[in-house]
């Protein structure tokens, strides 16, 4: 069973729906060692994902997502099944998806299983890594239905 809180930060027609959201989700998670998860997806506009770009990267300027895992504070038991927050710069996925030829549900899709797999512990920090992790990123959204996101991408 996944729990997921969706914030909206933004106007809500910009952002795709609640199940939409569950549906990319549980994709993400199909190879994940449990089948319960608790997280949290936010929307953002470019000024908020700019302050936690900053704080939280050392960048500046808005980014599309960042996935923040779960870490309980010291002397605070671990929650069960939580595995962080997503947060999606709602701005940024459509001016990428338009500059991409992508749709923005399939873009947002992306970011999202991109961002559910961080919180699994997935990363690209070296080019072995990349490829683990974009090759699961392409079988979840052809599962989806969703075309390889790196072949549409214009560098």
């Amino acid at each position: 069973m996944v729990s997921t809180d969706v914030q909206r930060a933004v106007d809500r027609e910009q952002t795709p729906s609640d199940q939409q959201i569950e549906r990319w989700i549980e994709a993400a998670l199909a190879t994940a060692q449990t089948d319960r998860a608790a997280l949290t997806i936010r929307f953002v506009g470019e000024s908020e994902m700019s302050s936690l770009n900053q704080q939280f990267r050392g960048r500046s300027g808005p980014t599309n997502v960042l996935s923040f895992p779960f870490e309980a504070p010291e002397g605070v038991p671990e929650v069960e099944h939580e595995m962080g927050d997503i947060v999606v710069c709602t701005p940024l996925v459509a001016s990428e998806a338009n500059d991409q030829g992508k749709t923005e549900a399939a873009h947002c899709a992306h970011l999202i299983v991109h961002g559910v797999l961080h919180l699994q512990g997935y990363d690209h920090t070296d080019e072995r890594a990349a490829q683990v992790m974009e090759s699961l990123e392409i079988k979840i959204l052809a599962g989806l239905g969703i075309t390889n996101p790196y072949l549409l991408e214009t560098a």
